[in-house]
């Protein structure tokens, strides 16, 4: 269904759908694979002036991407756990080979192993692959079973890997020699851990700084308080000094991301926000126009200043 498939490419990009589908290949077209400049100009001037043995170089594997999601305390604080990463390994039946065991490749005859054919255009010679052996050199009349003469198996292999604190979404981990082994005796490629930081439902990150807009009521603001602000590491105590503006921000030293291979944190930055009751009682709403009665301009030092600007500005 889509919903599969969209769940298998979240996880594994486009190799989880390649093995969905009945196929399996490697991340390289994710970004971090792609053909080495030596193979491009190997096929260019390979053709050209008849260079030869392309076919008995071993290949480096590709690279894969594995896409993890992790939650914000994760991020912010490291944590070891395992993945499976689906990719090929070497057929245990035949070793590798791709022919049944008791059997072995042959020798391509219509190339002699070179896996290339030369022919003639003109006054250049030319050369190609042979297209009996695909460039192979050699030819399988008796496939493995297992890998149907491929020498590759389908697998998943469990890694246990370790974020390290601090980690933002897109950070990319490299486990050197995890990705799709090498062609020919070639080095294996490479794995890349894509991080994603899930959203936390409180806090909000710039940088190291972590944010946290607390609601407090109007008489919490003008007469002052004492709350419990919640952290990365559990609640502390803030005291809101009497006359609070909406706005003002808070600084926790300390309390923030810890820096990414690096010392220290950053902060936890408060920012107060002073909610306006929406619902008012009859009572409530004869107290609070008794209120403003009684409040002159010293209560309110920013409007009057702000109105005197005005004025100013207009008269």
């Amino acid at each position: 269904s889509d919903g599969q498939k969209r769940a298998l490419y979240d996880q594994y990009g486009h190799a989880g759908l390649e093995q969905g589908g009945g196929g399996f290949g490697g991340f390289s077209s994710g970004g971090f694979g792609g053909t080495p400049f030596e193979d491009i100009f190997g096929d260019i001037f390979g053709d050209i002036f008849g260079g030869g043995q392309r076919s008995s170089r071993g290949r480096r594997g590709d690279d894969l991407r594995y896409n993890l999601t992790i939650s914000f305390d994760e991020a912010a604080f490291g944590l070891e756990t395992k993945i499976q990463v689906p990719r090929h390994q070497r057929c245990d039946n035949c070793s590798g080979s791709g022919a049944r065991p008791g059997t072995s490749p042959e020798t391509c005859r219509s190339c002699s192993g070179t896996g290339q054919v030369r022919f003639q255009q003109g006054f250049f010679s030319l050369t190609r692959p042979c297209p009996d052996c695909r460039g192979e050199g050699k030819k399988i009349s008796d496939p493995c079973p297992d890998c149907r003469g491929s020498g590759l198996t389908r697998s998943k292999k469990t890694l246990s890997i370790k974020i390290p604190p601090g980690v933002e979404s897109g950070n990319r981990l490299k486990l050197n020699g995890e990705g799709e082994p090498g062609v020919k005796s070639g080095v294996p490629g490479d794995l890349y851990v894509v991080i994603t930081v899930k959203d936390h439902p409180i806090f909000q990150r710039e940088g190291h700084n972590i944010i946290c807009e607390l609601p407090i009521s109007f008489p919490q603001a003008a007469l002052g308080c004492e709350l419990e602000v919640p952290t990365l590491e559990g609640k502390v105590k803030l005291k809101i000094p009497a006359g609070t503006q909406n706005g003002k921000i808070f600084k926790l030293t300390g309390k923030g991301i810890p820096v990414l291979q690096g010392y220290g944190r950053g902060d936890e930055l408060v920012v107060v926000r002073v909610e306006t009751p929406t619902k008012l009682s009859k009572r409530q709403k004869e107290l609070l126009e008794e209120f403003s009665k009684e409040t002159g301009e010293e209560v309110h030092p920013m409007g009057k200043g702000f109105f005197d600007k005005v004025k100013e500005l207009f008269d």
